[in-house]
């Protein structure tokens, strides 16, 4: 089971930290991403980690000022978002699966999505 929290309304120029906490024993075996849907739009992929934390993977819409990263111990991966911008709003999706490149295609385990506002 997964369950992100941090979202919210931020202005534009704005930070927010996305954190994703799983449940179960055997969360280090999975890698780890986001998604995003905003409405009208079809699911985005965002970003990736590995099982390790030592490889990491971002759109290019937020190559640069997004960062994605995980910590085993506490079974969480987080998203730091900085230099928000209007385009970012949508839901957001915490996932994981087996590899990277199936996050990357969508396909995985998905939490429930928190919304992320950005106002200009």
């Amino acid at each position: 089971q997964l369950a992100e929290s941090g979202g919210g309304l931020v202005q534009a120029g704005g930070s927010l930290r996305l954190s994703c906490a799983a449940s179960g024993r055997t969360f280090r075996s999975y890698a780890m991403g986001w998604f995003r849907q905003a409405p009208g739009k079809e699911r985005e992929f965002v970003a990736a980690v590995s099982r390790s934390g030592g490889v990491t993977n971002y759109a290019d819409s937020v190559k640069g000022r997004f960062t994605i990263s995980r910590d085993n111990a506490k079974k969480t991966v987080y998203l730091q978002m900085n230099s928000l911008k209007p385009e970012d709003t949508a839901v957001y999706y915490c996932g994981l699966s087996g590899f990277m490149s199936d996050l990357q295609s969508g396909r995985g385990y998905w939490g429930q999505g928190t919304q992320i506002t950005v106002s200009s």
